[in-house]
């Protein structure tokens, strides 16, 4: 049976053949098992005696054979990732020494961890609370600048500290306000309404804004979907290859190439962009083109920008067509047009600025980014990621504000803000205390579920299993 008192070991590099790997130790008898397989070089101290926070040159033993020559860093609780004790062993990579070096300690007393262990004994050990915890699984997994920074900044506490202010400051009312329905008959007011007005209505505005800040933090987890569209022939292939350097989709003359939807993803100043090559917008009756076309439609509803493409030298029925096309699938209030207008290389600018003036355009497409480029020259694609950049709220990734970035606590979040929009609604008709109270609870329950001050065995199973063993 597992124990939380168990002692526990795994590998902590990634697998496979490297100069180096690292084996960690984690409990009670990590600093007992260890100095079972471990010789010191030169002091012959046992590592019980060791100061922490050092570093020990030796070598690992199986009874008189030698194994390796090791590193061992010491780390004493309370003073440690865990709060346990901690060693950590850094050996020479070669997958077998890694595997000998792991049996060597789990047949002298240790058990293979499981999937996030150390960073939950971290957890249950009050070194971080549960968001900052998951944090660490989103710092490594971080594909871009954007990611890493905000990842960085919630496992060191940025997050939490905002939600355990609103928890405090709210604890302090209900207190008051449970006070108050003790001497219900006496009909006291302990806690001041005009200043429980104030305080959830501040908590409303930053609960609001934590939640509108999801949809940023999703993006920069998960990468921004760019929906590349247009007819058949406008270059949007040529413009992924051009993004992407690399031939990742087919060009051809023959109109209905792509098919399906193709999928790449780019780093442009620390964000990543996915982007997405659909399949030509037009009439076909070619069934397979057709299930590409209907993905195309899909693909548009889906993108947070949709960058329509149109061919310079198409008539203007047809570049209408696409514009209305495109348009009328687009959401508005949360999705992004970006026109850019290709070929441009076939035409002096002249004719392409009288063609396309910007003013009727804009007016047009209902946007004013509106990009020509020759995708086939890479001319001006600069100008193009620079608007792609234009999209993104680069100024709260920079100025560190709270970005959420994790579906389950949006969704706290979210059961939060209605909370507290009933507790708004509740002090303006005068509800009474009690059930401002149960709602003004109901907050601080969803909040405490982010943070880990209340939560159950499910949610910490579920959270834990998606980390790699040895974090």
């Amino acid at each position: 049976m597992r124990s939380e008192k168990d002692t526990i070991c795994a590998i902590s590099t990634a697998q496979g053949m490297g100069a180096i790997a690292v084996i960690r130790l984690s409990g009670e008898a990590a600093i007992a098992v260890c100095e079972k397989i471990f010789r010191p070089a030169k002091s012959g101290k046992q590592l019980a005696n060791q100061k922490a926070n050092t570093i020990h040159f030796g070598s690992i033993y199986d009874g008189e054979k030698d194994i390796d020559e090791v590193l061992v860093s010491l780390f004493k609780a309370p003073h440690s990732f865990t709060g346990e004790d901690i060693i950590e062993i850094a050996c020479h990579g070669a997958p077998y020494i890694q595997q000998q070096v792991l049996q060597l300690l789990i047949r002298h007393g240790a058990r293979l961890a499981t999937a996030g262990e150390f960073t939950q004994r971290a957890f249950l050990n009050g070194k971080m609370d549960l968001s900052q915890a998951e944090a660490v699984a989103d710092l490594i997994a971080s594909r871009s600048e954007a990611a890493r920074r905000v990842a960085l900044q919630q496992m060191r506490g940025g997050f939490s500290n905002e939600l355990i202010n609103l928890r405090t400051q709210l604890l302090n009312f209900i207190t008051l306000i449970e006070l108050e329905l003790d001497f219900s008959e006496e009909d006291v007011e302990f806690a001041d309404r005009s200043e429980l007005t104030k305080l959830v209505t501040n908590i409303e505005s930053l609960l609001r804004k934590l939640v509108n800040s999801f949809s940023l933090g999703n993006a920069i987890k998960n990468g921004i979907p760019v929906a590349i569209v247009g007819h058949t022939n406008a270059g949007k292939s040529t413009l992924l290859n051009t993004l992407l350097q690399e031939d990742k989709a087919i060009v051809s003359d023959i109109h209905g190439t792509t098919r399906d939807v193709i999928e790449d993803t780019i780093n442009i100043e620390g964000i990543t962009f996915r982007f997405i090559d659909t399949a030509g917008i037009r009439t076909t009756k070619d069934k397979i083109e057709s299930l590409g076309i209907e993905r195309t439609y899909s693909k548009i509803t889906n993108a947070t920008i949709v960058v329509l493409m149109l061919d310079v030298n198409d008539p203007d029925e047809k570049i209408h067509e696409a514009i209305t096309d495109v348009k009328n699938r687009l959401d508005t209030d949360h999705q992004q047009l970006i026109v850019v207008i290709n070929k441009t290389d076939l035409l002096p600018e002249e004719g392409v600025n009288a063609r396309f003036n910007k003013a009727e355009f804009r007016e047009l497409t209902g946007t004013d980014a509106i990009i020509p480029i020759s995708a086939k020259h890479s001319t001006n694609v600069d100008a193009l990621s620079s608007e792609l950049l234009k999209t993104v709220n680069l100024a709260a990734i920079d100025n560190d504000e709270v970005i959420v970035t994790n579906v389950r606590h949006y969704e706290a979040l979210q059961q939060s803000h209605e909370a507290i929009l009933r507790v708004v609604n509740g002090l303006e008709t005068g509800i009474s205390g009690d059930f401002l109270s149960q709602d003004i609870r109901e907050v601080l329950h969803y909040l405490g579920e982010i943070t880990g001050a209340i939560n159950t065995d499910e949610v910490l199973g579920n959270i834990f299993k998606n980390f790699c063993i040895g974090k």
